[in-house]
């Protein structure tokens, strides 16, 4: 009779745990609890098995849909990189009104996305994968940054041809000057340190001095 109960109750976790899988979705369930944990231990703080267990399932169920913890962190960091990659891309606009507006634009829906989005920022810049983890997390990866490269190359347009800079290498710049200010004064979690004035506000003016540097000003 204990034999039989034993079986029973095997059978019963094993059945529960596939309706779980065909209920909601796995995949899903583990990117949900990635995030999750992301955002309370950060992308290092956690394991797969513990991925797992915030997801509701056993350690080895993790293994159907990722290699490993790092391909785990790498789907979501490629999540989060179309997402951002969606925002920059509205607020860019196909540099509409201007150039440089759009480009102030774009600055700002960066520092709101690390505003909005703190766990999928910190595990599109802090989870210490390679840039090559994953074709696609590379390739949502550099659509982002393309973007910005866009806007350089339009504001670039704007200068007389034997004045301008490498536009590749503007965006480089512009890019880490918006990305030092989201990490260090726009994101939404505890890593936020305190400023004096609104990020927005230090961005707008590092760009129009950096811009003005460049022979870009009055624009």
């Amino acid at each position: 009779m204990n034999h039989v109960k034993t079986l029973y109750m095997a059978w019963s976790k094993k059945s529960g745990e596939r309706r779980g899988y065909h209920h909601g979705n796995l995949r899903e369930a583990l990117i949900a609890a990635a995030l999750k944990l992301i955002a309370e231990k950060g992308p290092a703080g956690f394991s797969f098995a513990e991925a797992a267990r915030a997801a509701g399932v056993s350690p080895a169920a993790p293994y159907r849909h990722f290699r490993d913890r790092d391909a785990l962190l790498a789907d979501v960091a490629r999540r989060g990189f179309e997402r951002f990659g969606a925002d920059l891309t509205r607020a860019w606009d196909g540099g509409q009104p201007h150039p440089y507006r759009a480009m102030e634009n774009l600055g700002r829906a960066y520092l709101a996305f690390a505003r909005t989005q703190p766990a999928y920022y910190a595990a599109m810049f802090e989870c210490q994968l390679p840039p090559d983890a994953s074709r696609e997390f590379s390739q949502a990866a550099e659509h982002a940054f393309s973007i910005l490269r866009q806007a350089c190359e339009a504001l670039c347009a704007l200068m007389p041809a034997d004045q301008r800079p490498p536009a590749s290498m503007m965006s480089y710049h512009v890019w880490a000057m918006t990305h030092g200010i989201a990490s260090l004064f726009a994101r939404g979690d505890v890593a936020r340190r305190k400023l004096p004035m609104a990020p927005e506000n230090l961005l707008e003016a590092g760009l129009l001095l950096y811009l003005r540097g460049l022979g870009l000003e009055g624009l």
